[in-house]
């Protein structure tokens, strides 16, 4: 009696909302057919695929697939390489839109702060592919930056041809392209923050400085944890497109993350989709394992999580 009577509340509670469930429709249906029913390819990881059988009926496996994934050095090169650049994302890129949301906020001519946000905004509307082919005219050995070196005396620098350069990179355009669309979420929150602790603060002779410290990032930090535990449950998936278009044949290997990895035995080699997909798994299980991980740190410092 007790679950009928809490379906019949559920049942009412759906029909008194109706309106709003209706709206949700699109969304849920998207959800199920791209999010979702794709998950049953999935069970390629433990089958033998075969083109002529389909997914279905293809020869279960068991476990041989990862047999051959962690027998592979170059995964477990890719493995690394993926943390590496990953975890300095969290560490360079991570506070960058929060630290530009920060300086808008302290900025106080209105009309010079639209423009502004505007500017540092529009990077983001670009594909990687036109961030890629600017950075190629600008870095390449006849560019612009290399022409200016030259006309200081200076041999040029091969800035895209450098494994030692090639990581920064990723860092400085990643933070052009994202870091100004990012600071929208952060000046949101920054926006719900109540005027009146400013000005009891003022009241009290706090400096500008020390409102940002003691007010403004105290009040955002719950946005800062949320979007942590987001990033860091993607650590193993970030940075595809720009690592895809902005490589070459001299940085390949130092390039070569998870993604470009799975990408490499998928395309460029014997096709084995049992084999990549095997891998695709594995990173997503590792990245729920990270996501998991960083909601129940964040608790234990404190915060709410994103998870309950």
């Amino acid at each position: 009696m007790k679950t009928s009577s809490m379906w019949h509340a559920a049942a009412r509670d759906v029909w008194k909302n109706r309106v709003i469930y209706t709206l949700l429709i699109p969304g849920l249906i998207w959800y199920i057919i791209f999010a979702y029913l794709p998950m049953g390819g999935l069970s390629l990881a433990f089958k033998t695929f075969k083109a002529n059988l389909g997914i279905w009926r293809s020869p279960w496996a068991g476990f041989q697939n990862y047999e051959f994934v962690f027998r592979d050095a170059a995964f477990w090169r890719a493995v690394w390489k993926t943390i590496y650049i990953n975890v300095g994302r969290l560490v360079f890129q991570f506070p960058a839109p929060i630290i530009l949301a920060l300086l808008f906020n302290e900025f106080k001519m209105r009309r010079y702060k639209r423009v502004l946000q505007t500017i540092f905004t529009f990077p983001h509307f670009f594909s990687w592919i036109i961030v890629a082919s600017v950075i190629t005219n600008v870095l390449s050995m006849d560019g612009m930056v290399n022409q200016a070196i030259t006309v200081l005396g200076r041999p040029p620098i091969s800035f895209l041809g450098s494994t030692k350069l090639f990581v920064p990179l990723l860092y400085a355009t990643d933070i052009w392209k994202f870091a100004g669309y990012g600071s929208i979420i952060y000046l949101a929150a920054i926006s719900g923050i109540d005027l009146e602790q400013y000005e009891a603060a003022e009241i009290d002779g706090a400096s500008r400085f020390r409102q940002l410290i003691h007010i403004t990032l105290p009040n955002i930090m719950p946005t800062v944890v949320v979007m942590f535990i987001l990033t860091t449950g993607n650590l193993m998936t970030l940075g595809f497109d720009q690592i895809f278009n902005l490589s070459n044949a001299v940085t390949k290997d130092t390039a070569e993350v998870l993604d470009m990895y799975i990408y490499r035995i998928t395309f460029q080699s014997a096709v084995d989709f049992s084999f990549s997909t095997a891998v695709s798994l594995f990173r997503s299980i590792i990245n729920m394992a990270l996501l998991l991980t960083a909601n129940k740190l964040a608790k234990m410092a404190g915060g709410s999580g994103l998870i309950g």
